[in-house]
């Protein structure tokens, strides 16, 4: 069992990283624009709970490697948690292509940036699935290579994965975000560090 131990951790800590992603809808008050603050709120009330499915997708991975878990538990509940997160950024991306550009200066093009980065990373952890669920589980030294593997690549999802959100976010757009009961609501956890 040791050997896996430390990967799980590691591939906890990568996850948690990857998942705040999303949630980094921050900002500060700002003038009341009606049409952005509208375009807000229908966005803010989509992402809300993908952003739950995201954060309890990332509490079962922590939960599944705190314990001394069997390799296939491992298995099925990162495939399941990997799964969720792809589907919940799908989800997002539709939201964001729903609720048009926002509007702004260059809202459109945001807003496709977007999009084509949520789809990507909706991509990422639906390929993630598909690495885990082709892991090893009887043979508990490849298996532990094999989340090593995914837990590098999640560290680069995470690390990659918002720069076209933070353009999207910034200025007024984030402003009118930051104004929304269900973005503060997404965002609590996200905003501690």
């Amino acid at each position: 069992m040791e050997g896996t131990k430390p990967v799980n951790k590691k591939l906890a800590a990568a996850l948690s990283g990857g998942a705040v992603l999303v949630l980094a809808l921050s900002g500060c008050g700002g003038d009341d624009n009606e049409k952005l603050d509208s375009w807000a709120k229908e966005v803010c009330d989509a992402v809300q709970p993908q952003a739950k499915k995201i954060e309890s997708a990332n509490a079962s991975i922590q939960k599944e490697t705190s314990d001394n878990s069997k390799p296939a538990d491992v298995q099925k509940t990162d495939a399941q948690a990997f799964q969720d997160m792809s589907d919940a950024y799908k989800a997002i991306g539709a939201a964001v292509t729903k609720a048009g550009a926002p509007d702004v200066e260059n809202g459109e093009k945001k807003q496709q940036d977007a999009v084509k980065e949520l789809n990507t990373i909706s991509s990422s952890y639906a390929s993630l699935k598909k690495q885990v669920d082709g892991l090893d589980t009887k043979d508990q030294g490849k298996f532990a290579d094999g989340l090593k593997d995914i837990a590098t690549e999640l560290d680069k999802l995470g690390k990659s994965g918002n720069d076209a959100l933070r353009t999207l976010e910034e200025g007024e757009v984030g402003q009118a975000m930051a104004r929304q009961s269900s973005c503060k609501a997404a965002t609590a956890p996200a905003t501690q560090s």
